[in-house]
């Protein structure tokens, strides 16, 4: 398995918090907690873009605005082309 350096939350720069908070803002409030925390609060994803600050919060802002619901998708709509995207990437989350 590939290791990837991360931050931990109580090291984090203020640029990290702050895009850290900025993405989370986007998403549905069942979101807001990870379904594979690590020990220091984020999900290994999330994690993983920690030394990046811009682009982790470019990568799932993305997300979170294609979550709008001010689009003309139904959250369940939403939710069903996640989860084919996810499965079809094989991915565990």
């Amino acid at each position: 398995m590939t290791w990837i350096r991360t931050i931990p939350l109580a090291e984090a720069s203020e640029a990290l918090r702050r895009a850290m908070q900025e993405q989370r803002q986007l998403y549905p409030a069942e979101y807001a907690t990870p379904v594979f925390p690590t020990k220091d609060g984020p999900s290994s994803i999330v994690a993983s873009h920690t030394l990046i600050p811009e682009a982790l919060f470019h990568a799932f802002s993305t997300f979170g605005a294609l979550l709008s619901p001010d689009l003309p998708l139904s959250r369940r709509q939403h939710e069903m082309i996640a989860t084919v995207v996810s499965v079809t990437n094989r991915c565990s989350y």
